[in-house]
């Protein structure tokens, strides 16, 4: 069965800890950056700039996190999901280099739009990767893992298709939110992976694996 190591169980806590954290920052304060009202969200960018950049610090912090654990974790029993996460990783930071070069075209529209656009696909590239590292790592874990996992991915892919279920217009503000909740699951089912991989074995279960 897939172990994972210690160090790359925390950095996926630290990762799922931060991603949320900063999804929270994001969604309270009104900057889930939505190019399908961009008046509203440039409008958001420029009064609350400070909170902007604190949700992006936070959401980097996350996908960096994800990304070295991707690379902590590579081996062979893992190989499949920590390229899989590893280049999750990888979209989320250019997702939020675009939200951050947003910051600087608040004052050109027409070039906040296609960056905007772009740092959609890219997180939702990410969330694809992220619903495939999870099907991939559930296969050597646990039953247990193995149906929250399924689950959890299904979630993750309902999430990755809300922006084709929007037209040309896009996803509004409110469907946006739901692809959000819809992540979630994904997130939470990589920390439990990290929170037992750093919860220390008990003498008894390490002698019956040992058998």
């Amino acid at each position: 069965m897939t172990t994972i190591a210690r160090p790359a169980g925390l950095l996926l806590l630290s990762s799922a800890g931060a991603l949320l954290a900063g999804a929270v920052v994001a969604v309270a304060a009104g900057l889930t950056l939505n190019p399908s009202d961009l008046p509203a969200t440039l409008g958001a960018v420029a009064e609350r700039t400070e909170l902007h950049l604190a949700a992006l610090a936070l959401d980097v912090a996350g996908w960096l996190a994800l990304l070295a654990a991707a690379l902590t974790m590579a081996g062979p029993s893992t190989a499949v999901a920590a390229g899989l996460l590893a280049a999750a990783g990888l979209a989320g930071l250019l997702h939020d280099a675009g939200n951050l070069a947003v910051t600087q075209l608040t004052a050109v529209p027409a070039a906040a739009v296609a960056v905007l656009l772009v740092a959609k696909w890219m997180v939702n590239l990410a969330g694809l990767l992220w619903v495939a590292a999870t099907v991939a790592l559930s296969r050597g874990l646990s039953r247990a893992f193995r149906g929250t996992g399924a689950v959890a991915a299904a979630s993750g892919l309902a999430a990755v298709a809300v922006p084709w279920t929007s037209g040309t217009a896009g996803p509004s503000v409110a469907l946006e939110q739901v692809g959000y909740a819809l992540h979630l699951p994904v997130m939470v089912w990589f920390a439990a992976v990290g929170l037992v991989s750093v919860t220390p074995v008990r003498r008894s279960e390490r002698s019956q694996s040992r058998r």
